[in-house]
């Protein structure tokens, strides 16, 4: 004899809706043009600590040393000094912070190194 096929029945799938939250446009730029200028201030710092760093590195064979713990030290205090120039560190977010530091030791390096060659010294 002959079994009966058995047929499968789909089950009904749940149907879910995505809602996006409302987007506040105005905080979104404001946000960002609070980080905009955060980063100017940095990118300022940056190129001081650099030109001291080059300044430290030409007097003695040891301020390379001296220059990169200056750098990593301005890192380090780098809240408490935006904190000082009246800047809110609280409003930005973690990864924007993080790439402000990066961006800051990457230029310092780099401002040390142009001014410490021959045009400058």
């Amino acid at each position: 004899m002959a079994k009966k096929k058995r047929r499968i029945t789909e089950d009904k799938e749940e149907e879910y809706e995505f809602i996006p939250s409302e987007f506040d446009e105005r905080e979104f730029i404001l946000k960002d043009i609070y980080g905009t200028k955060v980063l100017f201030v940095i990118t300022g710092l940056a190129i001081l600590v650099g030109i001291i760093g080059a300044l430290l590195s030409s007097m003695s064979d040891i301020g390379w040393m001296i220059a990169t713990v200056i750098a990593f030290l301005t890192v380090l205090l780098m809240k408490k000094l935006l904190m000082l120039l009246g800047f809110r560190v609280d409003l930005l977010e973690m990864k924007t912070m993080l790439a402000n530091y990066l961006l800051f030791l990457m230029l310092a390096l780099g401002v040390c190194i142009v001014v410490i060659n021959q045009p400058f010294m």
